[in-house]
């Protein structure tokens, strides 16, 4: 009975409501949930490439899906977060090397990270416009 009472009366581990929202906390919690929405583009690539496996028709009907403005939307998202967390990968490998600890250094590669992830995947659309 005394290792109840001794578990009742410790405290709760802090949680997200105890924390002040930091640039770095942000970041790491949307490299989960770029990591998380991966899936799902994997899953549409997949549809995709059955599509291209399965016949003219319903590859044009699969297309024409991605071709439309719900679609490019989507995959403008998918590109999105593949650069994402890509560029929250590479600040990992730094940070693996033992470098950019320090609070400064680490909101500067967080705020490079976010300009990164949005100017590639700009430049993905534009260059894929233009050749279109």
């Amino acid at each position: 009975m005394a290792s109840t009472d001794l578990r009742d009366r410790r405290p709760l581990s802090p949680h997200l409501q105890v924390y002040r929202p930091n640039l770095t906390m942000m970041m790491s919690i949307l490299h989960r949930i770029t990591g998380a929405a991966l899936y799902f583009a994997l899953l549409l690539g997949i549809w995709w490439l059955v599509a291209l496996a399965s016949g003219p028709e319903y590859f044009t009907f699969v297309n024409g899906i991605f071709g439309s403005w719900f679609g490019l939307l989507i995959l403008f998202g998918a590109t999105y977060a593949l650069f994402h967390h890509m560029m929250g990968g590479i600040r990992h490998l730094i940070w693996d090397t033992g470098r950019a600890f320090a609070i400064p250094a680490a909101e500067h590669m967080a705020w490079m990270s976010l300009a990164l992830a949005a100017g590639l995947t700009v430049l993905v659309f534009v260059a894929g416009w233009l050749a279109a």
